[in-house]
């Protein structure tokens, strides 16, 4: 096990690399952490989470930006372009895999198992949660069997992390991001607009109800995911209206 100055030195260098913007060195201090299998701290499971969703979202970007040019290039007939793309966009896909292929490694084996009964319930909301969002990751560029797969885990991590929410009040941040996650899962990958639009506003409406007497600390935070909820929903359901 790591001493406490060993410790205190990775969270803080983790720190300084999220405020460089260098997230791939920010994933090395965490993973010096994580690596000792101990319950992690408040502070270092956002770390860890900030790192990894910086480091994956920036090549999420990437792969639709290209994945863009390549339907464009392939309307216009641009063969030789798009035989360029093809490769260019399997090789962020790579980086994809392997990145979601490490944070739910770490999960699984460093972090999930060692959790403490000192807060569970929102532990687990958190580590699920995050579970389900790279398995949606990964399902979002993925095809045939490995998409099927991927999307059957994110579904399954997702309802462990709902089961688990319940013993949260439903105004908590983490319960509502999950909430707006899975959501967006049952839209754009399960293709469930009437589960999707169900599921966000039974969230929306619970927490709406109970807003005013929450948490102050936690009141910004929960606001802002209600709004994203709400933003859903309204397109959501213009969608439907339109069809």
């Amino acid at each position: 096990m790591a001493n406490t100055a060993e410790r205190e030195t990775n969270v803080y260098m983790a720190k300084v690399a999220e405020q460089c913007e260098r997230y791939d060195e920010m994933v090395s201090y965490m993973k010096e952490i994580t690596k000792h299998h101990v319950q992690l701290t408040l502070e270092e499971r956002n770390l860890l989470s900030v790192a990894f969703k910086n480091l994956v979202g920036a090549r999420r970007a990437s792969w639709r930006m290209v994945s863009s040019i390549e339907e464009k290039e392939a309307s216009n007939d641009n063969k030789d372009r798009v035989a360029h793309l093809q490769p260019y966009r399997a090789k962020i896909e790579d980086e994809l895999n392997t990145t979601c292929a490490d944070i739910l490694r770490i999960l699984n084996e460093d972090v999930i198992p060692f959790v403490d009964s000192v807060d569970k319930d929102e532990c687990h909301v958190f580590y699920y949660k995050m579970k389900a969002d790279y398995y949606r990751y990964l399902a979002e560029f993925s095809s045939g069997d490995k998409k099927a797969q991927a999307t059957e885990d994110a579904k399954t991590a997702y309802v462990t992390a709902t089961e688990s929410s319940g013993n949260l009040p439903c105004t908590h941040p983490i319960r509502l991001g999950l909430a707006l996650n899975y959501s967006v899962f049952m839209f754009e990958i399960l293709g469930d607009r009437k589960l999707a639009l169900a599921t966000a506003k039974m969230a929306f409406d619970e927490a709406i109800g109970a807003l005013e007497s929450s948490e102050e600390n936690s009141y910004k935070d929960a606001t802002l995911i209600m709004q994203l909820l709400r933003d859903n929903l309204s397109l959501w359901s213009n969608e439907e209206s339109q069809e």
